[in-house]
């Protein structure tokens, strides 16, 4: 069965290397799966043990960099640390662009590691905390009905009650309702954590406006 704890997915075709990662890795009492491909862990990844992972960024077939691609098209937000050997800089580099969190170059200190991948937990702990709230935030989104959107797409915005009423041509009493309804709704304890909120939902901004609608639904 899987593990509920977070979970080191070691990859490095060097299977030395895997098992001395392996090793120091268990040693401070952390659970970890090694693979020798980029492949190997891509397979499984979809359904893999929350956690970090550790990639050599230099491999046949599929790379460290290769595999951070893949990673970001799946949209599988794992943290990735990247180790590269002499004169890999550059290429870590670019790794860092795609998304890894950190990389080190070999050799690299074991407590250097060790804190590179406490710091790659505590970043995946802190990310599921965020997917968490958000998921919430959305659930209480859902649960509006358009006008109530309507008028807290307006609040968000900056506008006074009075410019969206106009603005929905419908009477500023009448938003009032829509506005203590909204903020029962969504839970929210003032008009800067209901701004909080959007923000976390990422309904702010011109990207995210939609066509207004006048039903009530």
């Amino acid at each position: 069965m899987p593990s509920d704890k977070p979970v080191v997915h070691v990859i490095d075709d060097d299977e030395a290397m895997r098992e001395s990662l392996a090793f120091l890795l268990s040693a401070v009492g952390l659970e970890v799966r090694t693979y020798e491909s980029a492949l190997g862990f891509l397979d499984v990844a979809p359904n893999a043990e929350a956690g970090c992972v550790i990639t050599d960024v230099r491999m046949p077939g599929l790379s460290g960099v290769d595999l951070l691609r893949r990673l970001r098209e799946l949209k599988l937000g794992i943290p990735v640390i990247v180790i590269t050997g002499h004169g890999d800089v550059p290429l870590a580099v670019e790794a860092m662009k795609i998304g890894a969190l950190d990389f080190l170059e070999k050799p690299f200190d074991d407590e250097v590691l060790l804190a590179s991948v406490r710091s790659a937990l505590n970043q995946l702990n802190q990310d599921q905390k965020r997917q968490a709230e958000r998921n919430e935030i959305e659930r209480r989104l859902a649960a509006l009905s358009n006008r109530e959107r309507d008028v807290l797409e307006g609040l968000v915005s900056g506008h006074a009650n009075k410019q969206i009423a106009y603005d929905l041509g419908i009477s500023p009493r009448t938003i009032e309702i829509y506005r203590a309804n909204l903020m029962t709704k969504m839970q929210a304890a003032s008009l800067s954590d209901l701004v909080r909120m959007a923000l976390i939902a990422g309904i702010l901004g011109p990207e995210s406006e939609r066509p207004k609608t006048r039903d009530d639904a």
